[in-house]
């Protein structure tokens, strides 16, 4: 599922050509305004795929300055789900998602956080708020509010 949260009227019909190029068929979104910030857009896109495809829309989606997106990819019975939040300011986040939608840390990237925690250079609760995602979360849960009750298009691929 793909999130577009804002984007100007410029960038619109790039995003379609960008995850139509992804998705191997054209893509037209319902786009409708963001009344979370006045001159900006949003839409939503739920397709079907092989797995791995969320990466490569928020690969051909991410650095675009003025945008601020979400997708999710659902686990499968062979892989774990995705979870990609991008804002202007923080760039991208990513994260592994389990069965019932919980991000997953590896553990390396906990004892990292720990470390820098004991370190000094940080706190150990800014540290797992980093890695859930949380700064993300805040910026974008305005434009979530903002967007609810708006269409959704499904597009099913072939695979």
């Amino acid at each position: 599922m793909l999130y577009v949260h804002s984007a100007p009227s410029a960038l619109c019909p790039h995003i379609e050509w960008a995850v139509g190029g992804v998705l191997g068929v054209a893509v037209s979104l319902d786009w409708t305004p963001q009344p979370a910030q006045p001159g900006s857009y949003r839409a939503e896109l739920s397709w079907s795929g092989s797995a791995g495809t969320a990466a490569a829309v928020a690969s051909a989606l991410r650095g675009w300055n003025h945008l601020r997106f979400e997708i999710t990819e659902e686990p499968t019975s062979s892989t774990e789900g995705t979870r990609f939040s991008c804002t202007p300011d923080l760039g991208i986040f990513h994260a592994i998602t389990g069965p019932h939608g919980d991000i997953l840390i590896p553990e390396d990237r906990l004892k990292a956080a720990v470390v820098k925690a004991a370190l000094g250079d940080t706190t150990l609760l800014l540290e797992i708020d980093h890695l859930l995602g949380k700064p993300w979360d805040d910026e974008l849960e305005t434009f979530r509010h903002a967007g609810e009750g708006a269409p959704v298009r499904w597009l099913h691929q072939v695979v």
